[in-house]
């Protein structure tokens, strides 16, 4: 773990909103890493670089269809749209909740499962102890670190292996992400 943190110190984010955040967990779900960064790009580039919730409500599904969006990830950055419309999802507006009820309220939204919630734990809040092992990029990474030649670990050697970077998993988790995103 030393020798990824020395290669990518410090490990930085652009400075999204927690809307934009969003709507590129739900652009991520179930692609590559590659095929996420592409879509994204061309779906901010059909928003004109500015995600909200009513550039989002505004944008023709036709234009975010061909950008690569499917229908059903289309109707979920709407339904997120639209939940921030009626709700303060901003880090200040769950500064309260706890992880699990942030979780709850999140789920809550048609297309936001709880990988996507996890990811908004992470690198919306910036809670410090999340370990998303829902993720396969976290997963890989972590196989890539400590299994023996390719040996694939369990969700619980995994955990175990996590233990030692409470309370501070978050941080472990984004440099494991930057590791694997590099390769």
């Amino acid at each position: 773990m030393a020798e990824i943190v020395e290669r990518h110190d410090p490990y930085e984010e652009p400075d999204w909103t927690e809307y934009e955040r969003l709507c590129i967990s739900i652009i991520n779900q179930q692609v590559s890493t590659a095929s996420a960064a592409a879509i994204r790009e061309r779906v901010f580039d059909v928003l004109g670089g500015e995600v909200t919730p009513e550039t989002v409500l505004a944008a023709d599904e036709d234009a975010l269809y061909e950008a690569g969006l499917s229908r059903s990830k289309i109707e979920y950055v709407r339904n997120a749209a639209e939940a921030f419309r009626a709700n303060d999802y901003t880090r200040s507006g769950l500064a309260d909740h706890t992880n699990e009820e942030v979780i709850d309220v999140l789920t809550e939204i048609k297309g936001i499962g709880d990988w996507t919630a996890r990811m908004y734990l992470l690198f919306v809040l910036e809670r410090p102890d999340i370990l998303p092992l829902g993720d396969l990029a976290v997963r890989r990474g972590i196989e890539n670190l400590y299994a023996d030649d390719g040996e694939e670990l369990t969700r619980a050697e995994m955990r175990e292996i996590a233990e030692t970077w409470r309370p501070h998993r978050s941080v472990a988790t984004r440099y494991i992400w930057a590791e694997y995103e590099a390769e």
